[in-house]
């Protein structure tokens, strides 16, 4: 395949709103040693995105200033050192940015086989969510089989794929969602339980749930009000996982109950770890997650597929958490 010295791409031209989402012509990026070229096929738009657009969310100095944190393509080019791709194999990336674009250099390492019999859209909505859902509720918070979890933000791409996992491990699901129709998606995903936080508060249902007992785990991007919340509905020897703060990231909090019951709170973000983290858990996500793709048990589940041309539309509709599901845009 030539490839070209230019390419179509999506960049931010100031902070705001979406109409700052701008087209643009960019070179080409060049793979280093340990990298990959991609043609990229579709794109996820996530959360990070919407914040980076709005100025909320720092680019670290090594990455792309370009949106896109995760793709589905082809690669046409590979660095010298890598050993595992060659040109045509198709592949999933998370990337350190640039994916709204054309073309898209990924470390090989954080690549991961496109899985058969899953379209283009469904595929690039894999990588983030995967790796995050595997390094936190799997990995940090260490969910098995016979434990109780409870998700926030269930019908959101984190919490989809975190319901779908969560029941494929074995373990019972409880969510909280904004509507009937989310909490319906949600139970439709696997959930055992799923609450509607908007009619009241949530924490009854929760320990209604448990019999009184609590959950072993939470996962949990709302932060702010729901951190001390959540510490009321875990079970001793629980595990309190953070991975966003739509609510804010500051809470009042009594950790008279985190000794008792001997609570564990921890968390992550998957963009400033280092190359060699985000190669464990991609190494981590193809050994335990992609076995359940290849069984029916997790896929992903697409609310909107819109064009690059389209991507200021695409931004509005995650900022009004209207979706259940991925985001996806359309690029080769």
């Amino acid at each position: 395949m030539t490839i070209p010295k230019t390419m179509r791409a999506v960049a931010i031209d100031k902070p705001g709103e979406p109409d700052v989402l701008v087209t643009v012509d960019e070179p080409v990026p060049q793979p280093g040693d340990e990298d990959v070229l991609v043609k990229v096929a579709t794109a996820g738009v996530n959360r990070p995105d919407v914040l980076q657009r709005q100025g909320l969310y720092p680019v670290p100095p090594d990455a792309s200033p370009l949106p896109g944190l995760e793709i589905a393509g082809e690669v046409v080019a590979v660095g010298g050192a890598v050993t595992r791709w060659r040109a045509g194999d198709r592949v999933v990336a998370l990337t350190h940015g640039g994916g709204y674009a054309e073309y898209c250099r990924a470390d090989a390492g954080h690549c991961l086989p496109w899985p058969e019999g899953l379209g283009a859209p469904e595929a690039a909505g894999l990588p983030e969510t995967c790796f995050t859902v595997f390094h936190n509720m799997v990995e940090r918070g260490r969910l098995k089989s016979g434990e109780t979890v409870l998700i926030h933000g269930g019908s959101s791409g984190i919490g989809s794929t975190a319901i779908q996992v969560g029941r494929a491990l074995g373990a019972t699901v409880i969510v909280t969602a904004g509507t009937e129709e989310k909490c319906a998606y949600c139970r439709e995903l696997g959930a055992e339980h799923a609450i509607n936080y908007r009619e009241g508060g949530w924490t009854d249902g929760v320990m209604a749930a448990t019999d009184g007992r609590g959950v072993d785990v939470v996962l949990d991007m709302v932060a702010g009000p729901y951190v001390a919340q959540n510490l009321s509905v875990m079970a001793e020897d629980a595990r309190y996982v953070m991975i966003a703060f739509l609510k804010g990231p500051k809470a009042e909090v009594n950790f008279g109950r985190l000794l008792r019951q001997r609570l564990t709170i921890t968390g992550s973000t998957l963009r400033p770890q280092s190359v060699e983290s985000k190669r464990a858990i991609a190494a981590g996500v193809e050994a335990r997650l992609w076995p359940m793709i290849d069984a029916g048990k997790l896929r992903t589940h697409v609310h909107a597929v819109f064009p690059m041309s389209e991507v200021q539309q695409a931004h509005a509709l995650m900022e009004s958490s209207a979706h259940m599901g991925k985001i996806i845009l359309t690029v080769g």
